[in-house]
């Protein structure tokens, strides 16, 4: 197997191992669905770009969400330079039950929770979304290029803001 097949296996795998998880990074980012499969194709060619120069200092996890942190925070920078902000819907989340009064709540949840994730500041949002990710503060902060006090910091006061956030949002019963 040769160089540009290797790299091709490897891509390939990433690209299954982390798929979900960057769809999800994605549309923390983006509203707009389209907008959301551009920032995703932008941040697969940089992993496919960036693979030959992987030399195994951090996990594939950690590199991969690096080059994904990195592609989302430029393509936000542009979109705010560019035009403002569109109020679109994100994606329509998967139903987890077939109720559908259940199902409904749960969207409504999810997308609360998804437009509060995207209305924080640039610095916030890369910390929660990185820790929804499963990262560790450590992976986090080596991703961001931040200390790991900083990353803590940074998801106290996201959590604040997105217990503002979303206790502004919930109908008085």
């Amino acid at each position: 197997m040769g160089p540009a097949e290797s790299r091709e296996v490897r891509c390939v795998r990433l690209l299954q191992e982390h798929d979900r998880a960057l769809r999800r990074l994605a549309s923390s980012y983006e509203r707009d669905h389209s907008k959301q499969q551009d920032l995703l194709q932008d941040i697969w060619l940089a992993v496919w770009q960036a693979l030959p120069g992987f030399r195994g200092d951090c996990s594939e996890r950690t590199f991969v969400f690096r080059i994904a942190h990195n592609r989302s925070v430029s393509h936000v920078d542009y979109s705010q330079r560019r035009r403002a902000e569109t109020l679109d819907a994100a994606a329509p989340i998967e139903a987890a039950t077939p109720d559908p009064e259940y199902s409904l709540s749960q969207q409504q949840r999810h997308e609360r929770l998804r437009a509060a994730v995207q209305d924080l500041p640039i610095a916030l949002r890369q910390v929660v979304v990185l820790t929804l990710e499963g990262l560790s503060n450590a992976e986090a902060a080596d991703i961001i290029g931040i200390s790991e006090n900083n990353v803590a910091v940074r998801l106290t006061r996201a959590r604040a803001a997105l217990t503002r956030a979303l206790g502004a949002s919930r109908e008085p019963s």
